[in-house]
């Protein structure tokens, strides 16, 4: 039995002590009893893992591969780009990319990943080896998988065949990309797919949608609708959304009641966004991200996520979502005090929500004993400093824990040369 003392409990400021035995949290409280191991916190903060609910693992580290170069900056010459890059990738290839983007993640906090995994390759080649590392890694990160078809469902031809062959395998969720498919009805139909597979094999349901700056693109409003009438809402994503950024206010406003109605899910990737959007505007120059603090404030769910790391549409990414978050709310403009101390929800709270894994997921009695320890004593400084995680803990046992930080040593050593 272990007993966490002396700790910043985030959304638990009444308890500063957690007893895990058999890696799960048998109390929350003050004075607990007494343990076998006592780890004292001295009053950092304890949140859940972070979440990435959206990633690429497939794409991590081709950015700089012959053919990789994307001379616009754009979503579409990116895709083009990947194609060239996928027909040559192997097995192996795939898995190691994958594995090392994993581990990139692992070490910085996050503990639950949500894959999009283009599935526009009769071989499969990325879903087999995703397939297998969701099963080799299921102790230490948790995966989902999207059935992502890159080129299309109906652009690239026999798209949505290869998604439902891919749920048949073992993806989680049914995902597709309706404003690159040839015209509007054909976009369309895709969300149609998509929700009929959802409901035929019972899965989540993740699509890129909108990821354009074309204020005439509204496949959310399609999906919003579907997913209301299977009553599958709170089960449903819808990524990017950027051009519902750009649309007016009456058209938003409407449509925020219907999402506050369906339980729609919003997951907006604020680095990525701002980076490949507004590429053909001179100025004033949109950044690409959805109605964030719109969402948030009326209670519509609503997440980040890192999206890419080196790859053919965007150049860097780390797997560090503290940096994500610092970037998504300073482009939300969602920055008050009170939004500071409860900002955190964006990577954790919010994704386990769209992720739909919140039965496994918070620091509450009889969950697994899954959180970290970050360098910081409030939400706020957490938030202020960028702060660096300590340790991750994964059912009671750390994934890894970093040596104690020796500020007041080099505080020391400062203030004597002064």
């Amino acid at each position: 039995m272990k007993k966490f003392i002396n700790a910043h409990i985030y959304r638990n400021s009444d308890a500063n002590e957690i007893l895990v035995k058999n890696g799960v949290i048998t109390a929350i409280g003050n004075n607990l009893p007494a343990a076998d191991e006592v780890i004292d916190l001295k009053g950092r903060l304890l949140v859940p893992p972070y979440v990435d609910a959206h990633l690429h693992l497939d794409y991590v580290y081709t950015g700089g591969q012959a053919g990789a170069k994307n001379d616009t900056g754009t979503l579409f010459e990116g895709i083009a780009r990947w194609h060239d890059i996928k027909d040559k990738q192997t097995f192996e290839d795939a898995k190691a990319r994958a594995l090392k983007g994993i581990e990139e993640e692992v070490s910085k906090g996050v503990q639950f990943i949500r894959t999009h995994i283009d599935v526009c390759d009769p071989k499969l080649t990325g879903l087999k080896a995703m397939l297998e590392i969701r099963e080799q890694l299921k102790d230490n990160v948790t995966i989902q998988i999207v059935a992502f078809p890159q080129e299309g469902m109906y652009a690239y031809q026999g798209g949505d065949e290869l998604v439902e062959e891919a749920l048949k395998m073992g993806a989680d969720c049914v995902g597709s990309i309706p404003h690159f498919e040839w015209a509007r009805e054909i976009g369309e139909k895709s969300i149609h797919r998509t929700v009929e597979l959802a409901v035929k094999y019972d899965k989540l349901i993740d699509v890129h949608c909108d990821e354009t700056d074309d204020v005439m693109s509204r496949f959310v409003e399609l999906l919003n609708a579907l997913a209301m009438i299977e009553g599958i809402g709170s089960r449903t994503a819808a990524s990017h959304t950027c051009s519902f950024g750009s649309a007016d206010n009456a058209y938003a406003f409407r449509m925020m009641g219907l999402f506050q109605k369906s339980g729609l899910n919003f997951i907006a990737l604020p680095t990525e966004n701002a980076y490949l959007q507004g590429r053909q505007d001179s100025y004033p120059k949109r950044r690409g991200m959805t109605r964030v603090k719109e969402f948030w404030e009326s209670g519509i769910n609503v997440c980040f996520g890192q999206d890419s790391i080196n790859d053919p549409w965007y150049p860097a990414g780390n797997g560090n979502l503290m940096n994500i978050l610092d970037n998504g709310i300073h482009m939300a403009q969602t920055m008050s005090l009170p939004q500071l101390d409860t900002c955190l929800d964006l990577i954790t709270f919010n994704g386990a929500k769209t992720l739909n894994v919140e039965v496994q997921y918070g620091i509450e009695v009889g969950k697994p004993a899954n959180f970290l320890v970050l360098d910081a004593h409030s939400p706020f400084e957490a938030v202020r400093q960028r702060a660096d995680v300590l340790a991750s803990i994964r059912n009671g046992e750390y994934l890894f824990k970093k040596p104690e930080p020796s500020y007041e040593i080099e505080l020391d050593l400062f203030r004597k040369t002064l």
